[in-house]
């Protein structure tokens, strides 16, 4: 692999880390507070590009017609907040119920969900692959080729987990969320609402993975269908465990790491067939060398 298409793949792994990393944290926020994994949010993931699409070609605030940069941004501001309201009902609805129940149950429960949400929208929206139609400037920077709408992702992708770390460390909401983390039973007695804090915790990452299903569809004009967020869910799984599963930067780094993994494998002509198995192998590794994850530490019980 020569130096230049070294730099396009790793280009092209920021990007799709990036997307990972977006989706690794509301897996990471939600197993922060309720020790649970929430199988069902690639579905959430595929819900903000099925909205986007769907926005796209309804021609939503203009965007189909006259695009411009407020109408993209109401489009996904849009998608955020449809998966906000899709992420505290799921909260509220499958897993409030089952809050105390053992974790066995809430995994099964977890990956019902998903299902149950892939096959809303196969009935909805049909199988047929979905695109958002529109057409993106190639920037050339040297032998790097970058659309603009690439680079759009990218940016937006690290703003949105930049915002999200201020205000997990700088506000209010925050640090609620750290200490229901650290533990439930005393916030409570301390006076935290750690009901508002979970459902808070829930349309948080759910509005994220929401805008980077979104992004997806617009800036990469991905095909949506059904199962769209089933794989990039189980990597950005993956992204959260290899970057330490509770451990906000450590989602990002996971996520980050992973996708420029898989794309230098993908560039290689070699191995490219074995690029969606480089996930499970590092899951694998990950597991057996340093179960807490890079920027994990290890869970202490209370007894």
């Amino acid at each position: 692999m020569d130096f230049a298409t070294l730099a396009q793949q790793l280009i092209n792994g920021i990007q799709s880390g990036a997307i990972y990393a977006l989706i690794a944290v509301g897996y990471t926020m939600v197993y922060g507070i309720l020790r649970m994994i929430n199988f069902a949010h690639g579905e959430v993931y595929m819900t903000g590009a099925v909205v986007a699409w769907l926005g796209a070609s309804q021609n939503w605030f203009g965007v189909a017609s006259q695009p411009s940069v407020l109408s993209i941004a109401l489009l996904i501001l849009c998608a955020m907040l449809i998966c906000m309201t899709l992420g505290v009902l799921i909260e509220r609805l499958a897993y409030r119920p089952l809050r105390h129940a053992p974790r066995l149950i809430v995994l099964i429960t977890a990956i019902g969900v998903s299902f149950l949400l892939q096959n809303l929208a196969l009935i909805l929206f049909g199988a047929d692959p979905k695109t958002v139609q529109m057409t993106w400037r190639t920037l050339q920077l040297g032998t790097i080729s970058l659309s603009a709408g690439q680079l759009v992702l990218l940016v937006a992708s690290l703003v949105f987990m930049a915002g999200l770390q201020l205000l997990v460390q700088r506000t209010q909401f925050g640090r609620a969320m750290r200490a229901v983390s650290e533990d439930l039973q005393a916030a409570a007695l301390m006076g935290i609402p750690y009901d508002k804090v979970i459902v808070g915790t829930f349309a948080l990452g759910a509005a994220l993975a929401g805008a980077g299903g979104a992004m997806t569809a617009i800036f990469v004009g991905a095909p949506v269908t059904p199962s769209f967020g089933f794989m990039p869910g189980v990597k950005a799984f993956v992204s959260a465990v290899l970057g330490g599963i509770g451990n906000i930067p450590g989602a990002v780094l996971g996520g980050l790491l992973l996708g420029v993994i898989e794309a230098l494998v993908g560039g290689n002509p070699l191995f490219s067939t074995f690029r969606d198995a480089v996930a499970f192998l590092l899951l694998i590794i990950v597991l057996l060398f340093r179960p807490t994850g890079l920027l994990g530490s290890p869970l202490q019980e209370k007894v």
